[in-house]
């Protein structure tokens, strides 16, 4: 699983905990759960009764007569919104690897090197090779030590997708890897299939 889906389940599993429980409270207090149960909630919790408040007057104007408040308060709002901000460009941007050094990540070819078009390219027109396959385009994603290949294949009626896959990883796939020197070269595939007319049988 990608670096970046994980923190996005962290931080979407951390926010929905944090609702839920928000949540919970606030229903608690408005049916009067408590009295109802004879449930003594911990001293300081919030929403005990249908009439509580979740912030006080006295709690919301305490350091309002302060001069840091405001400042404070305004920078606190805006380091939240450009966290925020930052967190959605980052899910709109897809890195890309740019050029490719040849060879191993750890013993890279001198000074040689391959723009990742001609890489996506040569890898589509090699797939388009294989039987089974109609049409084929490919793009590398990631970075440029750790490269990303994304082959979307369109297949031909009545083929079975199992053995196109595995024609695919026993020959572009590895021919992929074997010309880049990247063994752990990952790989993606996103079959479609091609439309055709109803054949009419008699």
């Amino acid at each position: 699983m990608k670096r970046q889906s994980v923190i996005n389940r962290i931080l979407l599993g951390l926010a929905g905990l944090v609702l839920l429980g928000s949540g919970l409270v606030v229903l608690a207090g408005g049916f009067n759960l408590y009295e109802r149960r004879n449930l003594t909630p911990p001293d300081g919790w919030p929403l005990t009764t249908p009439g509580a408040v979740v912030i006080s007057d006295g709690t919301r104007t305490r350091w309002t007569d302060q001069g840091w408040w405001w400042p404070v308060a305004i920078a606190v709002l805006v380091v939240i919104a450009v966290l925020a901000l930052w967190w959605l460009l980052a899910q709109l941007r897809r890195t890309h690897p740019g050029r490719l050094r040849l060879g191993r990540p750890s013993a890279p070819a001198d000074g040689v090197e391959l723009n990742e078009r001609a890489l996506g390219d040569a890898l589509a027109a090699d797939a388009r090779g294989q039987a089974g396959i109609g049409q084929a385009t490919a793009h590398m994603l990631g970075t440029a030590r750790h490269p990303e290949a994304h082959l979307d294949a369109t297949l031909a009626p009545d083929t079975n997708p199992a053995e196109v896959l595995q024609a695919l990883c026993d020959g572009p796939l590895t021919r992929a890897r074997q010309s880049t020197g990247h063994s752990d070269l990952p790989f993606q595939v996103n079959f479609r299939t091609s439309r055709h007319k109803p054949r009419r049988t008699e």
